[in-house]
């Protein structure tokens, strides 16, 4: 069988080069924040800015369902995970239900597979196990059309492998010393009966999790011809990785739920930004048959700090889209739909025009139902702005994202002053307007309510505070994780400073229950001096007809509200 030529660059080789090889040590890590971690790899291998990378992990205790797999792969019910701390994963590798937990060495191989060739791939990385594995005088085997390691006729190892763009990921998982007997939470991929082994229980003297760590490296560089590679942390004590506080820590989904929702979604080839922003709150929104729509594809043409969203070149704009997003606002009968995008600075209006066709769209399909839009900045052009005010949303949401002396390490391209002007201007079209803030980026107190101040002058009614998450190592690291009690405290300010409607929490996001937050009482009068505010005014932006103008605002006076 021949052996894929995987390499460092997209150029080819010289013959009898070696190709470089970053390992890193994950240590202890959710397998959550770890699948955010990889993808975010596989993002930067296709775009060439990393080599190729293997990558050790373990597990706290975590059933993952691949592909091929569903909830019939579970032997327990839902409730008994969680009661034992057992998380739920649906993901997208090949496969079925496999578990991981401590003791188990998981390896995320990822590499750029030259001739897309991933079944030989796939023999190499199962040859490379079996290697490491006899290393220690056992004698293993593989059996017909089931992948994976046996040793004495029990299941030691197992694979599971994606490709994305010639970049393979995910990978093999090796029972070191873990618990055999958490596998009974699972038909183990699918096999009734499966038995399942560990070098602990075939061997009188297990090895140390490192050692074999080590052995895997070697044999894996000399089989696949890389010439170099190096750890990020000590072979013997892998740095731990801080997990997330209890308070963050979600139930497992309803994956009967999840499933249904994606499917109805795959159907009509649409995404969401619960899917591409690895939103928490995927399940239970799912589960309850809601969903934020996200439109103009799924690649962001800017590489904010905070943001899980793909960066890539965008495809172009899709005519049928807000048909398809109309449909299925019908099909799931939503009173109330969040239509959301990601940032098209590629185009004149930065994607307007297919906010307000997918409004009219929506409201020619279902009357009844209320649109709440979560807009870009459109690049500051102020026609693109009018155009979608015009097309009268029943919300109007603009996140603000952070406090100002931020903007330049997390929203480079972004400013805070024009998004207030944004909210200021949707504001004063008579539109109900909402906007939202990410705490645990490194604000203090007193920029917290400075943003709240500012976000309250521009005639903002509805506001949502969540923790934010880094996605991946690679973003802007969480600098601490604010308590839920100090939500609550931000929540009564919000309040004392006169939003209507405040969702503060840390899983809170944009548009989670956002029907909820829709206030039902009459609105309140939108002229500034019957409100009490200073607001930023309309006249601060720099009106231009060419929606390739900017808009800018000046320095805002120094805030004043009647508390």
């Amino acid at each position: 069988m021949t052996l894929p030529c995987i390499y460092r660059e997209d150029k080819k080789m010289k013959a009898g080069a070696k190709a470089n090889l970053q390992i890193s040590d994950w240590g202890k890590l959710d397998y959550g924040r770890a699948f955010c971690q990889q993808k975010e790899l596989v993002r930067n291998r296709i775009e060439g800015s990393y080599c190729d990378h293997l990558v050790f992990a373990e597990h706290p205790p975590v059933v993952t369902i691949g592909r091929s797999g569903g909830i019939t792969d579970l032997c327990v019910d839902q409730e008994t995970l969680r009661s034992q701390d057992v998380a739920l994963h649906k993901t997208d590798r090949g496969g079925k239900a496999t578990f991981h937990g401590p003791g188990q060495m998981v390896v995320y191989p990822v590499l750029k597979l030259r001739d897309q060739d991933l079944h030989a791939y796939l023999h190499k990385l199962l040859q490379i196990t079996a290697e490491v594995i006899e290393s220690y005088g056992l004698k293993t085997k593989f059996k017909q059309g089931q992948p994976g390691i046996w040793v004495s006729d029990a299941k030691i190892a197992s694979v599971g492998i994606a490709v994305r763009k010639q970049v393979a990921y995910h990978g093999i998982a090796l029972n070191v010393h873990i618990d055999t007997r958490w596998f009974d939470l699972i038909i183990p991929c699918g096999r009734p009966g499966e038995k399942i082994t560990s070098l602990k229980r075939e061997l009188e003297i297990p090895p140390e999790m490192s050692q074999v760590k080590k052995r895997f490296v070697k044999v894996f560089c000399r089989t696949l011809h890389y010439s170099a590679f190096r750890l990020n942390a000590d072979e013997a004590h892998p740095k731990q990785i801080e997990r997330h506080p209890q308070w963050l820590v979600r139930s497992a989904p309803d994956l009967k739920a999840v499933d249904r929702m994606e499917t109805r979604l795959g159907k009509l080839h649409l995404a969401t930004v619960c899917q591409s922003a690895h939103c928490p709150n995927l399940g239970e929104c799912f589960g309850r048959g809601t969903a934020a729509f996200m439109i103009l594809g799924d690649r962001c043409t800017r590489k904010c700090r905070f943001c899980a969203v793909e960066k890539d070149a965008p495809k172009p704009v899709d005519e049928n889209e807000p048909v398809r997003v109309a449909r299925a606002v019908q099909l799931l009968g939503l009173n109330h739909a969040v239509v959301t995008s990601v940032t098209r600075d590629d185009l004149p209006d930065g994607g307007a025009r297919q906010f307000v066709r997918t409004i009219r769209q929506i409201r020619k399909t279902c009357k009844d139902t209320c649109v709440e839009v979560l807009v870009p900045d459109f690049n500051g052009a102020i026609n693109a702005l009018q155009n979608v005010c015009e097309s009268r949303p029943d919300v109007f949401n603009h996140n603000i994202e952070t406090v100002a002396r931020l903007y330049d390490k997390i929203r480079p391209i972004a400013k805070y002053q024009r998004s207030l002007s944004i909210l200021s201007y949707a504001f004063g079209q008579g539109l109900w307007v909402k906007s939202g803030l990410m705490l645990g980026l490194g604000e203090t107190a007193d920029e917290i309510k400075k943003t709240l101040l500012d976000l309250k002058h521009t005639g903002c009614e509805a506001l949502t505070l969540g923790q934010y998450l880094a996605p991946s190592k690679d973003h802007a690291p969480v600098a601490r994780y604010v308590p839920p009690e100090e939500f609550e405290m931000w929540a009564e300010t919000a309040r004392n400073m006169g939003f209507k409607a405040v969702a503060s929490g840390p899983l809170v996001r944009s548009s989670y229950r956002a029907d909820a937050m829709r206030v039902e009482t009459e609105r309140l009068p939108k002229n500034c001096n019957d409100r009490g505010l200073n607001l930023w005014k309309p006249k601060d932006l720099l009106l231009k007809s060419d929606p390739a103008q900017i808009c800018t605002v000046k320095t805002s006076p120094k805030p004043h509200v009647g508390l």
